[in-house]
């Protein structure tokens, strides 16, 4: 790829959020730059319109090697993977910090940070999950402290969650999951992430990203069974049962630890911005140009490849 090019680099660009943000600005002819520690592997999910920086994000010299040509960069670093979780401070603070402090040596002024929907230190207090989100609020925090064209994005759930904890005929929920939580199309996430790298009149913002409506794991099982026309039980099963094993695992398995705390965090999620979904969405309507992807269009697009 030129060299005379403005890359957008996209830190985390082979994740499951970060992969739909390089597909989506490659298709608006973008040149885009992923750091990857398997340009093999990378170019595999990526394909070969990215140009791909080999190397680990953890390490400095991969950093300013990367921010070469850069115009914009965009983070959407995230180690909870059980590969990477023991790693989870070097990749989503201290890589994040060394990007932010290289980028400004660069002299590169635009930047996107993905984060989670909303973090309420509070809430995580109260809950007993304070390091859940501590990492981020951190971040955000010298984010909007520095002189960077800044944009962070708030990003609500994949609808992916809900499909992953079904399996033959049964949601099953730890925790029951029976409070609504915003989710969102990771297509819709690609498509709104792009748009904003592209845009320098988002500066100073944060917006939430969310799909249509706020639904519980209960109405997306009534909804699965509805349009597969295949019963699809709810089942809840007690958190504490989650909460005891996770911490049986954490010298083997940390990763579990975390999974516990995430589905805390759902099953407690705050009833004001469930109800402020709606509102939400309309902003991100009118802020960008897409045709949003709703949890009933993502089922029966699963449906037609045979996922469901």
């Amino acid at each position: 790829m030129n060299e005379k090019y403005n890359y957008i680099v996209v830190f985390g660009g082979t994740g499951y959020y970060g992969r739909k943000v390089v597909e989506k600005l490659i298709q608006k002819g973008q040149a885009v730059r992923v750091v990857s520690r398997n340009s093999e592997a990378a170019k595999i999910i990526l394909g070969d319109k990215v140009d791909i920086y080999e190397g680990d994000v953890t390490n400095l010299s991969t950093i300013t090697g990367s921010l070469k040509n850069a115009g914009c960069i965009v983070i959407c670093l995230s180690a909870m993977t059980n590969k990477l979780i023991r790693k989870m401070k070097a990749i989503e603070r201290d890589a994040v910090l060394n990007i932010m402090e290289e980028a400004e040596k660069a002299q590169i002024s635009r930047l996107i940070y993905m984060s989670g929907y909303e973090m309420r230190a509070r809430l995580l207090d109260e809950l007993n999950i304070p390091e859940f989100g501590a990492i981020k609020i951190e971040i955000e925090s010298r984010i909007t402290q520095s002189a960077f064209n800044w944009t962070i994005l708030g990003d609500a759930p994949a609808f992916e969650l809900f499909f992953k904890l079904t399996n033959k005929g049964k949601m099953t929920v730890p925790g029951g999951g029976f409070l609504p939580v915003p989710t969102i199309s990771a297509e819709d996430v690609g498509e709104i992430t792009a748009q904003v790298a592209m845009r320098n009149d988002l500066g100073g913002k944060r917006i939430k990203l969310t799909g249509p409506e706020a639904l519980s794991f209960p109405e997306a099982a009534k909804r699965m069974s509805q349009l597969t026309g295949k019963k699809i039980r709810h089942i809840s099963i007690p958190l504490f049962m989650v909460n005891i094993i996770s911490f049986i695992l954490i010298p083997f398995a940390p990763f579990v630890r975390y999974l516990y705390k995430s589905l805390k965090m759902l099953n407690h999620f705050p009833e004001d911005l469930a109800l402020d979904v709606p509102k939400q969405h309309r902003l991100l309507r009118s802020l960008f140009d897409y045709e949003p992807v709703s949890f009933d269009m993502e089922i029966q697009k699963r449906m037609k490849e045979n996922r469901i």
